[in-house]
């Protein structure tokens, strides 16, 4: 063997021991964190029983009239909506109710005349002397008189009862019983309230077309429906005299109402008042 080949298998015999020598390494294998099992399952929604929702009961308006509305609905439309303040004008005033009714039907045409749509007016009131509130021009016995205008209806009654309460030419017809529905009508004329010879026979016929005489026996507790409310010491007061000194904040906290309320009543536009200037009032 010559020397070349010597050499190649001894290098060839000397890699083969050293890597037969060679220890191999062990793995370990490194800590794992624990194994999360995660339930990929939506979470089932509680079971509840379904919200019931009432519905509010709203009690519908009177229904509007109008000038074409025939005369027997307006009517019926009319007691229902003002009976009820009718009856507190009479148990406060003591005018009875069925002659309020009566006549602010006839005077209003039942709530149809163009007096009472455009200024709530429901008894034909004119302006007189020393009215501060709101008015409205309009054709009667002459071109355009000035008539009392008010915000409310209610007012429109209550100024009523302190037109007939307040003038001494009426002062008679309380001394008559309050159920005394005939002798009020031919009262109110002769005491020259209307100058039309048959407006007692009209009030009368509509008190008993339309049995307006039970909302008297109402009040009166003739029936079980109505008690007349306890008139106070402040419902007695129906208005007051400006006198020096007097201011609309005065007067007001006097007789327990807020400056707003007086100038509303009033149709006042500002505080301002003047000495001898009648006042209405209303309490609370």
């Amino acid at each position: 063997m010559n020397k070349s080949l010597k050499n190649m298998t001894f290098l060839l015999v000397l890699l083969l021991s050293l890597g037969a020598c060679k220890t191999k390494k062990k793995v370990v294998a490194k800590d794992r964190a624990p194994r999360v099992v995660v339930d990929t399952k939506k979470e089932k929604p509680k079971v509840t029983q379904p919200v019931v929702v009432v519905p509010k009961v709203v009690t519908p308006p009177a229904t509007p009239v109008t000038p074409n509305t025939p005369y027997k609905d307006a009517v019926a439309n009319y007691i229902g909506t003002y009976s009820g303040i009718a009856k507190e004008e009479m148990a406060v005033y003591g005018i009875p109710a069925s002659i309020t009714l009566a006549q602010g039907i006839l005077e209003s045409g039942a709530g149809r005349g163009e007096l009472t749509r455009k200024a709530q007016n429901h008894f034909g009131i004119k302006c007189h002397k020393g009215w501060t509130g709101g008015r409205v021009y309009h054709d009667d016995d002459e071109a355009q008189e000035c008539f009392r205008k008010y915000d409310d209806p209610e007012n429109s009654f209550r100024d009523h009862s302190l037109f007939l309460s307040e003038r001494s030419r009426y002062k008679s017809l309380f001394s008559l019983d309050k159920d005394d529905y005939k002798g009020w009508a031919k009262g109110l004329r002769k005491a020259g309230y209307a100058t039309d010879l048959k407006y007692p026979a009209k009030l009368i016929s509509i008190i008993e077309r339309y049995d307006l005489e039970r909302y008297d026996n109402e009040v009166l507790g003739n029936n079980s429906g109505y008690k007349p409310r306890k008139i106070t010491s402040e419902i007695a007061v129906k208005s007051h005299t400006v006198k020096k000194g007097d201011t609309l904040y005065s007067i007001a906290k006097k007789h327990r109402l807020t400056v707003d309320e007086l100038r509303a009543l009033n149709g006042l536009n500002s505080n301002d008042i003047s000495i001898g200037q009648t006042l209405y009032l209303q309490s609370q």
